[in-house]
């Protein structure tokens, strides 16, 4: 019996290692327009993550040159799916088993995927017939520096009654799994959800088309006895439109739909971002910004009940969100030049900070003396 040394079983865990894949790096992703996108590395991008799909580790074993190509037409999101690689490990050592890259990401595809490109460059001949679901709610264009052109965008509201839509939300909803660290799919059965999506109109052929460039879901909870909370539950702007002000747009317009409702309290956001945590506040701040009582003379005067009131009523902003509105128009407002003034916002900050703790240590005293006595 050959008895196998440390060295040797080094040498075999170094080949062995040539094996492993960064699934974030080998999952390319596309939005196709055209058939020479499918070709064009521009076009391709990648994954933040991927351990939900690939464990902890976003590692994928048994595989050279590992590509998990994930490519969408950019409109109605049809999928071609194929995996390439350079070579397999069962294919050069005895009992060891590659990964099942393919059944991991049939878990979270829908069926009717494409799995060769003519069938999928046929599908994208047809694309001209798709139109955005449901009903729209705003448009608005951007300068695109590149195109040296406006380019037009419509943000519109959805549900499940909409003729494709819940097939198309199925295959929009796999993008979360790639760039929200700690996405699930939601009940689509749930009649309580509302989608937001956000299109760009583009040229071609001279057919108008649309792109899909991002969306929302929000939920809307029961609150005691007569009102809802819509609760943001999943914002993602695709990657190759981040960075150019689609979030702002979203949100602001779910905002001012949900502001035109007497039955809505305030709106809220599940787990909230970092990043989303700063879009919200950017949105609220220019919404506020007009209510009189955020003028410059009443934001020096300090917080009030006035705005409370005011941001909710009008904005549907509870009173956590407003208080952080106002702290941010102060200090727009503030001349942290002078001494006086930035010494009465440097206090008033300080007041929000400590006022729990005060609350705290009351608490504390009383609960002493009712144990003493």
């Amino acid at each position: 019996m050959r008895v196998k040394t440390d060295r040797g079983l080094t040498a075999m865990e170094k080949k062995l290692a040539e094996y492993k894949c960064n699934t974030n790096e080998a999952i390319q992703l596309k939005l196709v327009r055209f058939p020479e996108d499918l070709e064009d590395e521009n076009t391709t991008f990648n994954p933040e993550y991927s351990h939900q799909v690939f464990g902890d580790d976003e590692v994928a074993f048994g595989y050279k040159g590992l590509k998990i190509l994930l490519y969408y037409i950019a409109g109605n999101l049809s999928t071609l799916f194929r995996i390439e690689y350079a070579s397999k490990v069962n294919e050069k050592f005895d009992c060891v088993e590659a990964d099942d890259v393919e059944s991991k990401i049939r878990e979270i595809i829908p069926p009717g995927f494409c799995t060769n490109t003519d069938d999928f460059v046929s599908l994208l001949e047809k694309e001209v017939n798709f139109k955005p679901f449901g009903m729209l709610l705003h448009t608005y264009s951007i300068h695109n520096e590149e195109a040296g052109e406006d380019i037009t965008y419509q943000i519109y509201k959805a549900d499940m009654t909409c003729p494709g839509f819940r097939e198309y939300h199925e295959r929009l909803q796999t993008f979360l799994m790639w760039f929200i660290e700690t996405a699930s799919f939601i009940d689509v059965d749930d009649e309580r959800w509302n989608y937001f999506l956000v299109f760009e109109k583009y040229n071609k052929d001279g057919a108008t088309l649309f792109a899909t460039v991002g969306y929302m879901t929000v939920y809307n909870y029961y609150v005691y006895p007569d009102k809802t909370r819509p609760r943001v539950s999943q914002m993602l702007i695709l990657p190759p439109f981040q960075g150019e002000g689609h979030g702002a747009q979203l949100l602001e317009t779910v905002h001012r739909y949900y502001m035109s409702s007497p039955t809505v309290l305030d709106i809220t956001a599940e787990d909230p971002s970092e990043n989303y945590v700063k879009l919200r506040d950017f949105v609220l701040v220019k919404l506020c910004q007009d209510l009189l009582c955020f003028s410059p003379v009443k934001l020096m005067q300090g917080f009030s009940q006035e705005m409370v009131t005011e941001a909710q009523q009008k904005l549907k902003i509870n009173k956590q969100h407003t208080r952080r509105v106002y702290e941010i128009l102060r200090l727009r407002a503030t001349n942290m030049g002078d001494a006086e003034q930035s010494r009465s916002y440097r206090l008033d900050v300080k007041r929000r900070l400590i006022g729990p703790y005060k609350v705290l240590r009351k608490q504390f005293a009383r609960s002493n003396q009712v144990t003493s006595t």
